[in-house]
């Protein structure tokens, strides 16, 4: 950190030399992948709340399959439960997304917190309007379904390997 002098070069540094030298500070490289070098030390309870809330939310949205699969299958009068399902645990999308931007997470598993209500958003919206296309927009409503459910599931392995290395 101090330049070539003769003190240097004699193997000696002296306190003047680190005085005249620059200040040097070393930060770590910003990582844009999302992992945790980008985001503030995190204590553990808001992960594990945030963890807790990650996958009860996964898990409704696999009552959500099962469900249409009774009810298609089995008996339609599971189709009410489907939408009661979905009317029930759309909220739970609000409080990942807040969550997720009040404590200092990664911007990947933010982002993933951010596609939750735009996704589900998209999922009402496939069923209930009728567009003036040839075919209705509900023929994509599965396909978002399973955009939601992966990354769901990719949000739940994000946030426990977040916490295992916290």
């Amino acid at each position: 950190m101090t330049t070539e002098s003769s003190s240097a070069s004699s193997g000696v540094v002296s306190s003047d030399s680190l005085s005249d030298a620059p200040d040097v500070r070393i930060t770590p490289p910003v990582d844009r992948s999302g992992s945790m070098s980008d985001a503030q030390p995190l204590s553990r309870l808001p992960i594990i709340g945030f963890y807790a809330l990650a996958i009860a939310f996964n898990l409704c949205l696999t009552a959500q399959v099962l469900t249409v699969g009774l009810a298609y299958f089995y008996n339609p009068a599971w189709w009410q439960v489907h939408v009661w399902l979905v009317r029930g645990f759309s909220g739970l999308s609000l409080v990942l997304l807040v969550w997720g931007h009040c404590v200092p997470f990664p911007k990947r598993i933010r982002a993933l917190a951010a596609s939750f209500p735009i996704l589900l958003g998209l999922q009402f919206l496939t069923i209930h309007w009728r567009s003036p296309l040839p075919f209705p927009l509900a023929i994509v409503h599965p396909l978002i379904g399973f955009s939601l459910f992966s990354a769901s599931a990719t949000l739940v392995h994000r946030v426990w390997r977040l916490l295992r290395s916290t």
